[in-house]
């Protein structure tokens, strides 16, 4: 048996080792800048909220008189929400959840159904209808409105609960975009459904409704609560047809509301208007806490068992 001993050359010997990119150049020009960036980053998105929370808790309430840090803090502002005579903040309230609410579930039920049978079936017209959807999304929704207008004019004249100046007609007309960017999201992700299931489900005498409701939603939940929550945050914080279809003090919604409060007296009411900014963001907060874990599920992990 015969052993070989491998030389070592003299110009492996002198060969340098390699430095990689990341070791070459100062510490600042390799990572500080990074640190840098993200500080400047930070400090733009938390400067326009601590401003806002300084104003809330502003004594002076007045937008001259209000400073990054608030001197003489009071939550006086928030009172004046609840005590100022003609301020129907609480039905402001009231009025937006219950919008955004139905809203959202109108909006994700019917984009859900029509997702559903543009991802499982072929039908005559399927593809021409789809790109309809994507290219009326080029259109805003500015352009529609004279148009709705003048029909729950009419509308109100045959159903007075569903004309202008109600939460329901509002509703109708936001739940009237549904058909667009909803659908074509919701549609991708139903894609990703394994349709071995459904075939599964349907040779054990499941009818479509219950592969639907029994088998696909509960595995598309992640992008049904995406798709909740920035339709709730949407309509939310819509300003433009709620301020046009709601007229009456009692039956807007916050979003209107509050700019009622600085739209005559900017510099008067900046406080009280801050501090109820401060609270129409709760909801949203709540919200995503709540849905977080679905935001970042994975894609119908755990749909299809080895």
């Amino acid at each position: 048996m015969t052993t070989t001993t491998a030389a070592t050359s003299p110009a492996a010997s002198s060969a340098k080792p390699i430095v990689l990119g990341s070791a070459k150049g100062s510490w600042f020009s390799q990572v500080g800048w990074r640190y840098l960036v993200a500080v400047l980053a930070l400090a733009f998105a938390i400067f326009p909220a601590l401003f806002i929370v300084s104003a809330a808790l502003n004594p002076a309430g007045s937008l001259q008189s209000t400073n990054l840090i608030p001197s003489g803090a009071t939550l006086k502002n928030f009172k004046a929400l609840f005590d100022t005579t003609g301020l129907d903040f609480t039905q402001w309230y009231v009025n937006s959840l219950l919008i955004s609410i139905v809203t959202a579930v109108a909006q994700v039920f019917i984009g859900a159904c029509a997702a559903f049978a543009f991802s499982r079936y072929r039908f005559r017209g399927r593809r021409t209808f789809m790109l309809a959807l994507l290219l009326l999304q080029m259109f805003p929704s500015l352009l529609a409105l004279v148009a709705m207008y003048l029909i729950f004019i009419k509308i109100g004249g045959i159903f007075p609960a569903i004309g202008l100046n109600t939460p329901w007609a509002l509703i109708l007309a936001y739940c009237g975009g549904v058909l667009g960017g909803n659908v074509w999201l919701l549609k991708g992700y139903f894609d990703t459904v394994p349709k071995e299931l459904d075939e599964s489900a349907r040779v054990d005498g499941a009818s479509h409704a219950q592969v639907f409701f029994g088998i696909i939603l509960p595995l598309v939940r992640p992008i049904l609560a995406t798709v909740g929550l920035l339709t709730f945050v949407a309509i939310y914080s819509e300003f433009l047809l709620a301020s046009v279809f709601l007229t009456s003090t009692s039956k807007q919604t916050l979003a209107v509301g509050l700019y009622g409060l600085i739209a005559a007296q900017r510099n008067a009411n900046f406080g009280v208007f801050c501090a109820g900014s401060l609270l129409a963001s709760l909801p949203v907060l709540i919200l995503y806490l709540s849905l977080q874990r679905f935001l970042v599920g994975g894609l119908t992990s755990g749909a299809v068992k080895g």
